[in-house]
């Protein structure tokens, strides 16, 4: 079969011959055009943290340790001038780790390209990954899916983040963190370890509709 480029030369000599109904014939059979479908997911706090923890807070692309949502946000509200986050994502306004490190899911076979959006398909990827693979497939990229992590080794600092939000239940007015807090919970060994947590509203002014900028998916 032929290259791309070569189905290209072919195209571009039958044009020059004036023969455009023979080039399109060629692109038809060789280089077809096939339309994207690019859909989009939600997950749940707590799908994605299942997720996470299964990967063991690991980006399957890199292999990079990653680090749980609702520390990141922590740090942010404890240190804001040196750890800036923009709720729209701007990069002019936020720190690079929320890109660098912030965890997503990922289709490892887009759903554009017909994989399938079920668990096995699922992987744990950083934001700035997930936005740069979109809806190519690993191989096209030159990627390799790299194995999960160990949660017991690395957990994202979900541990720290539990226990700080434990010492200081303020934190819990902040409803992104909160959500996070609960995100965590729903995780039997969490939930052993630091229980129910305490019950405080959160403020509605805090509130934010996502914890990642809106991306295909993948």
């Amino acid at each position: 079969m032929k290259s791309a480029t070569e189905t290209i030369r072919s195209v571009c000599k039958l044009l020059e011959q004036g023969r455009g109904q023979n080039a399109a014939q060629v692109i038809n059979a060789q280089y077809p055009f096939t339309p994207f479908n690019p859909g989009r997911r939600s997950y749940t706090r707590k799908e994605a943290m299942a997720v996470f923890r299964r990967d063991g807070f690991t980006d399957r692309y890199s292999g990079d340790q990653l680090v749980f949502p609702g520390t990141l946000r922590l740090i942010h509200k404890l240190l804001p001038a040196e750890f800036p986050f923009h709720r729209n994502w701007d990069m002019s306004k936020t720190h690079v780790a929320f890109w660098e490190l912030f965890p997503t899911i990922d289709h490892i076979i887009p759903v554009a390209r017909g994989g399938e959006d079920v668990l096995d398909n699922w992987a744990t990827t950083s934001q700035i990954r997930n936005s740069a693979k979109s809806n190519w497939l690993l191989a096209e990229l030159g990627w390799q899916l790299r194995p999960v992590g160990r949660a017991t080794e690395w957990d994202g600092l979900t541990g720290w983040f539990l226990n700080f939000v434990k010492t200081t239940p303020e934190h819990l007015t902040d409803p992104y963190i909160k959500s996070w807090h609960s995100a965590a919970l729903s995780h039997p060994q969490y939930r052993q370890s630091f229980g129910a947590g305490p019950s405080i509203a959160p403020r509605a002014d805090l509130g934010e509709a996502s914890g990642a900028p809106s991306s295909p998916s993948g």
